[in-house]
Order: structure tokens, then sequence, then C-alpha cells
């Protein structure tokens, strides 16, 4: 099986054509990897487009897969150069051989992991998650890693093997609500409402990686009791809602006491809701 006719060809030249040809085996596996990871970068942008998050998750695990078979099969034969067995070396590929060539079990429990997370539907490519304590968007999903971008635009890589309890926000953000309660008298009401509306287009600026969208005004309500409240939905990151509960509801706070110095604390009330999986408008 070994004896093949390019071996032997092989073994007949001179020692520097042998490195150069060794040298283009690893340059020959190194463009594959970078078409692979072209094509594999297409794709994503064409699911994307079309909102096909699936596709997107097999392209990610189906391109790490193509890469390491690629620089797998061209170190094999480099060091068949070396004099190394290629059936020995091909022989480790399977799932006994990479355990024991690595020298744990990690890297079989991360790929079976891997494949199982795909196919039970746990998340795919571009939804919000918390694994371990580590809140942000997919961005892959390979062999090895499962690769968050989290608020900070940092890219947080998290072994498959250690993936335990997942919370999946199904639309990609926490809704958090803020209510202000007006007076009854409208002039005031409507000067308040002008101001409000002026302080939540600046919360962009002065939360920059606390929202995910721009904030906006739901409108006017009335409770049963008669109370009239406006209503601001903020789109923002899991857990970072700290800012606008302690300092910005008491900008508000401290604004509307201009107008209305009798204004209190509890007219201004902060929720919070998962949203569901809609159409964003």
């Amino acid at each position: 099986m070994e004896d093949w006719g390019f071996n032997t060809w092989l073994t007949g030249i001179s020692t520097i054509p042998k490195i150069l040809l060794i040298a283009v085996f690893a340059l020959v596996a190194h463009v594959g990897v970078l078409l692979v990871r072209a094509l594999s970068a297409r794709v994503m942008v064409i699911a994307t487009g079309k909102r096909m998050p699936k596709i997107r998750t097999f392209t990610t695990l189906l391109s790490s897969i193509a890469i390491f078979a690629l620089y797998f099969t061209a170190f094999g034969l480099i060091l068949r150069e070396f004099g190394v067995s290629l059936t020995a070396y091909f022989a480790s590929a399977s799932v006994l051989g990479l355990a024991i060539g690595f020298g744990s079990q990690g890297i079989v429990q991360d790929v079976v992991t891997g494949i199982t997370i795909i196919f039970s539907d746990l998340f795919d490519v571009g939804e919000m998650v918390e694994i371990s304590g580590q809140t942000g968007i997919v961005k892959t999903i390979s062999m090895r890693f499962t690769v968050l971008e989290n608020p900070l635009g940092a890219k947080v890589f998290i072994p498959n093997r250690t993936i335990t309890n997942v919370i999946n926000y199904p639309r990609g953000y926490v809704r958090c609500l803020i209510d202000v309660t007006l007076p009854e008298d409208h002039q005031l009401s409507e000067g308040m409402e002008s101001r409000l509306q002026e302080m939540i287009n600046t919360t962009a600026e002065q939360f920059p990686g606390l929202l995910i969208y721009p904030p906006s005004k739901e409108g006017l309500f009335t409770t049963t009791a008669g109370k009239r409240y406006l209503r601001f939905k903020f789109r923002i990151w899991p857990g970072r809602g700290g800012p606008l509960e302690s300092v910005f509801k008491q900008e508000i706070v401290q604004e509307l006491k201009k107008l209305e110095p009798e204004f209190a604390d509890w007219r201004v009330a902060i929720n919070y809701e998962i949203e569901q999986k809609t159409t964003l408008v």
C-alpha cells in the first residue's frame, strides 16, 4: 500500500528538490484553506441575507472540518518524507487515534458536542445566547469551539465540551420598558414629553455598548385608574440594564423636577421582557 509510484519517484530525487516539493505541499494546503474560508464567507453572506441560520451554522462547522482535513493531509505527506508511515498516520484520524494523539478525550467531546448542538437546534449562528456566564452573538460553531461576540466586540472562545446550560434570547435582545407617569396638566405633560424625547435621543451616545437598536417611543397610555404614562422601548444587551436603572432614571427624575418640583422617583418605572422572534419593524 505504501509503495506508490509517486513515493518511489520521491525517493529517487535529491534533498533540495524534495524540500521544495514539501514546501509546495504546504503551500497548496494553505491555498486550499484560504479558498475554503472564502467560500464559507460567501455562503454566510448569502444565508444571512436570506435569513437561513441553519445553513450558516452548518457552513461554519463544515468549513472547520475541511480546513482540518487539508492541513492534516498535507502534514501527513510532509511527514512521509521523513520516514513516517502514511498508513499509521492516517489511521490516527480515527476517533480513538485522535483522543490518544492529543492525550485526552477533550477533542472528541468537543466535536461530538458541537454536532449535537447543531442537530438539536439548541442555537444557531447569528443568535444571541448566554453560555457559561458569557453573553454574545454566536459567530461560529467549529469542531472545537463556539465563538461569541460580546457587547464590547471581543470574541469569546468557548470549548464545546464545556457547554452545559444555555440561555437563548429568541429575539436577539432584551426589551427594557421605561414608563413615565405624566401629570394631569396637559400643558405640563406636553413639556415633559418633549424633554423626555430629547433625552431618549441621546442615549445611544451616552451608553454606547448597551443598546443594540435605537430606542423608540411606544406611545401614551392610560390605565384603568385614569393615570397617563409615556412608554419608551430600549432594545439592550442582556444583563446590561444597570445604567438605565440608576444613572438614566435619576437623570430623568432630575430633569422633570425642573418642570414639576414635586415629581417623585416612583413615577419612573423600568421593566424587562424578552420579545418573541418576530420581524423587526
